[in-house]
């Protein structure tokens, strides 16, 4: 089996009593007459297991982690450790469906059984049912995440059916899954010994779940560390490359000269645009979070972005980073808060290839870059935007940043496990590297089902650290839609759904006059606040 990534490995380090690193999803369902249900659901997913391996996978840890962890098949699966339903009180309006939604994600995987769950959620209005789904950050990226829930919905309402060999679920197939196809990317294991912990390992070579066994382990891992400085020096110098593109270090008294010393020493000959200044404001959403977690969701009119993207000249991507500024503009502006200075953002970026799209993990980079909210007018904003992340983009393109996971990888992996979670609460309170993370995947534009039942809605949710601050904006375009999912921790952000409806005043400011008479459809934000 695969060895975790020392950026997988980094997304584990990260989790601490405040700090849950999932990535998350809600789906809101047409019920389809009842069709939408827990055993329909259970069906479904022990059918199609196999097609996503981060389903079927848990974590095998090297003693005293010594070394990073390994991913090894469950021989005890049990989908009862991972499938929940829960039914909302009346009235079931969108307040308290995102208040149980906030609690559940709030809580941390349990790194006994494979990193993820599925929560039912029944007694919402209208006969609508939600389905929330979240899967730890270590096995998926936004894009496999996205690819991991193509694997369960259909193109048609009974496409579930069309695919279904076997009409119901039996007790024991609830617990394990049935025989694997012989192409499957992960292979079902044979070996049935009970295990009752996330690390049980025969002490021979390899275990019949293809893990290495304690011997090859601790072997594995005393070979890492003493080649380790090797590595490391070769990290050190492949990030100083993008030592100017890098939060925080770019403030470093000659950080430009050093990245175009080291990219000359690498034989990079490429001219990279230079960035502006990533000094990071102080904001109230920036400090060290608390265990709780704020949600809202809501929906603009795809069709509405595209067309001031087209009026302006602009890409989608540049439209929503736009509206983002501006309703994080509003918002700090009520509370007197707004930064003289713009916000700084971390873009993900997905890097993942063809050939590594079956791979569990993550394959991402990020861009950051400073956000205009110090803009006034609506207009200069979005051509500040579009100025800012055009360059960041044609940087990216040269080459692709791969500080992220170089800085990852300097400290050995015993040192990152017991330090990161001390760095990253001192690194929020004295000297926070962004504001905040946006993020925007692209998903399909037509609909899809699950279980019989229409997706009406998905709304992506994402994690909160002390370092990425305590808000974060995801969105996922659907169906002609973009969803937003805003998380938030209520001690640092106190209004998480006023977030939310400044991005539909932001939209209408883009909407001008011309703009609406020959473009505007008239669809605005399915807006789940006052």
């Amino acid at each position: 089996m695969r060895q975790l990534t020392a950026l997988d490995a980094q997304f584990l380090n990260v989790e601490t009593a405040t700090t849950a690193a999932h990535v998350a999803g809600l789906a809101i369902l047409d019920p389809a007459d009842g069709a939408v249900n827990r055993a329909a659901l259970a069906e479904l997913l022990l059918e199609r297991l196999h097609l996503s391996p981060a389903l079927s996978l848990r974590l095998a840890e090297v003693p005293l982690r010594l070394d990073h962890p390994y991913w090894a098949e469950d021989p005890e699966f049990d989908l009862g450790n991972h499938l929940f339903e829960l039914t909302l009180p009346a009235p079931g309006d969108d307040w308290q469906l995102a208040d149980a939604v906030a609690e559940i994600h709030a809580r941390r995987l349990d790194r006994a059984h494979p990193l993820w769950e599925m929560h039912l959620i029944n007694g919402l209005t209208d006969g609508r049912v939600a389905v929330y789904t979240k899967v730890h950050h270590a096995a998926i990226d936004g894009v496999s995440g996205a690819e991991t829930l193509a694997t369960l919905l259909d193109l048609t309402p009974d496409g579930h059916l069309k695919r279904r060999d076997i009409p119901t679920a039996s007790a024991d197939r609830l617990r394990r899954p049935g025989p694997r196809p012989t192409t499957a990317p992960i292979h079902a294991a044979n070996d049935t010994r009970p295990t009752t912990a996330a690390v049980q390992v025969a002490d021979d070579t390899r275990t019949p779940e293809g893990v290495p066994g304690l011997a090859a382990m601790l072997a594995g891992a005393a070979m890492r560390t003493a080649t380790h400085p090797v590595r490391a020096v070769q990290s050190v110098v492949r990030a100083a490359e993008d030592l100017d593109a890098i939060p925080l270090a770019a403030g470093i008294p000659g950080a430009k000269l050093i990245a175009k010393a080291a990219r000359l020493v690498a034989g990079d000959r490429h001219h990279r645009p230079e960035l502006p200044s990533l000094a990071v404001p102080r904001t109230p959403f920036n400090g060290p979070i608390s265990a709780r977690r704020h949600l809202s969701f809501g929906s603009l009119s795809l069709k509405d972005v595209k067309n001031v993207a087209k009026a302006h000249s602009m890409s989608v991507n540049d439209v929503v980073m736009t509206l983002c500024a501006s309703a994080l503009r509003s918002w700090l502006r009520e509370r007197d808060a707004l930064p003289e200075t713009p916000l700084i953002v971390a873009v993900p970026v997905a890097i993942r290839t063809a050939g590594a799209k079956d791979l569990v993990g993550n394959q991402i980079s990020a861009m950051v870059a400073p956000m205009p909210t110090n803009v006034p007018d609506p207009k200069e904003r979005l051509q500040a935007v579009g100025s800012v992340m055009g360059r960041a983009k044609r940087r990216f393109a040269l080459a692709p940043a791969t500080w992220l996971s170089e800085l990852c990888s300097v400290l050995p992996a015993p040192l990152t496990s017991l330090a990161t979670p001390a760095i990253f609460r001192l690194a929020g309170m004295a000297f926070p590297p962004i504001n905040l993370i946006i993020s925007n995947v692209p998903g399909p534009q037509f609909p899809l089902y699950l279980c019989g039942g229409r997706v009406l809605s998905y709304y992506p949710l994402s994690v909160l650290t002390d370092v990425s601050g305590g808000l974060n904006i995801t969105c996922f375009s659907y169906d002609g839609m973009l969803d937003f999912g805003i998380v938030a921790c209520p001690e640092r952000m106190d209004d998480v759904w006023g977030l939310l409806g400044h991005l539909r005043t932001a939209l209408d400011e883009l909407l001008d006059e011309r703009v609406g008479d020959e473009f505007r459809d008239g669809v605005g934000i399915d807006l789940v606040a006052g």
